[in-house]
């Protein structure tokens, strides 16, 4: 990676897990061009459709946040080019059901919200609406079903997963990221899987699932791990707590202003605005080759290796 002069007239471009877009569009970056004087470009879609835009170079940003570090698989090794050689996790959330206000299932799901009628029994009403993203193109499509696997553990009911879900691919579910929440505020879904940063941005209501089953609490990350999905691919994802990471690939055109993208994201106004938007920060922890990262962050992430 070149060094360039600092250049504040350099677009700074950045692909970023579609969960984000609120937050990244209309305040972290606004807040990163005043600061900085850097012009910010951004793309939100799936992380794994990301990954894959990368790798096979129809987009080629300075920055990659993603929903989940395997992502970055696509992108590791010589097989691809080492487009990507080190990421570092910043945050952390966790899956609700956020459901719409012009829903005529509404009081059930505001008795569900209140812990006073089951949230699953609500889902398994007929007629209910329910929709989440595509698994084999975004996290949170993954996170969907592992949540439902815990659930039929946690409840011992066997039956929760297929009775609300259907087929892992159930194309009468599956929509965009971007179109989730449009779909449930004009009521043309009555309830879907999200993170809780996302119902939080929008002013959705929501479900606060348990501990054991939402994915947001490492404590229970031994519980998490009997939930498992199978890609495309043939890999087995085990499930895990949803961490939020973010790298510089090795090929950029503004390696000064992704390094700068980078430091403000993670610095104190950064923070307070994920902290705001209803992320939870965490220890940074960093893997990877530290010989890839740039020398201007090296310094803050070489004692981070676990």
């Amino acid at each position: 990676m070149t060094s360039d002069s600092f250049n504040t007239t350099k677009t700074v471009s950045v692909a970023y897990a579609g969960s984000l877009v609120n937050l990244i569009e209309n305040k972290l970056a606004p807040d990163f061009e005043k600061a900085t004087g850097y012009k910010y470009q951004g793309k939100a879609a799936g992380s794994t459709v990301l990954a894959n835009a990368i790798r096979d170079k129809i987009i080629q940003p300075d920055v990659f946040i993603s929903a989940s570090t395997r992502a970055y698989q696509r992108l590791e090794g010589a097989a691809n080019s080492n487009q990507v050689k080190w990421s570092l996790v910043f945050a952390s959330t966790s899956m609700v059901i956020g459901y719409s206000p012009a829903s005529q299932f509404l009081e059930q799901f505001h008795a569900a919200a209140a812990g006073t009628v089951p949230w699953y029994q609500v889902l398994q009403q007929p007629g209910v609406r329910l929709g989440r993203t595509d698994p084999t193109l975004d996290p949170k499509g993954i996170y969907a079903i592992l949540v439902m696997q815990l659930a039929s553990l946690y409840y011992n009911q066997s039956d929760i997963r297929h009775t609300i879900l259907g087929s892992d691919t159930n194309q009468t579910q599956i929509f965009p990221e971007a179109d989730l929440v449009a779909y449930l505020k004009d009521g043309n879904l009555d309830a879907g899987f999200f993170y809780l940063n996302e119902v939080l941005d929008v002013d959705l209501p929501y479900i606060i699932l348990p501990g054991e089953i939402n994915l947001g609490d490492p404590i229970h990350k031994d519980f998490y791990q009997q939930a498992n999905y199978q890609d495309a691919q043939g890999q087995t994802v085990a499930g895990e707590p949803i961490l939020y990471s973010l790298t510089i690939p090795t090929k950029v055109e503004n390696d000064t202003g992704a390094v700068e993208f980078v430091k403000y994201l993670l610095g104190s106004n950064g923070c307070q605005l994920l902290q705001e938007d209803g992320l939870s920060m965490i220890p940074l922890h960093f893997d990877g080759d530290l010989g890839a990262v740039p020398e201007q962050l090296a310094n803050s992430v070489k004692n981070l290796r676990s």
